[in-house]
């Protein structure tokens, strides 16, 4: 169980230092990723949100 929390953080991090690719560690390259790299492209900040908030849900 421990191991579960210290994936999430460290997905977390990347998910702050570089959105998109936090979310392809976690899911792929399934819609979550594209979803997450548009709003990127879009804006930062809006990125960070969304990969954050798929990463944790």
């Amino acid at each position: 169980m421990a191991s579960e929390g210290t994936a999430t953080c460290i997905d977390i991090l990347l998910a702050i230092i570089l959105p998109p690719l936090g979310v392809f560690l976690k899911f792929g390259c399934k819609v979550e990723f594209w979803i997450c790299l548009l709003l990127t492209l879009f804006g930062y900040i809006p990125g960070i949100i969304y990969a954050i908030y798929a990463i944790t849900k």
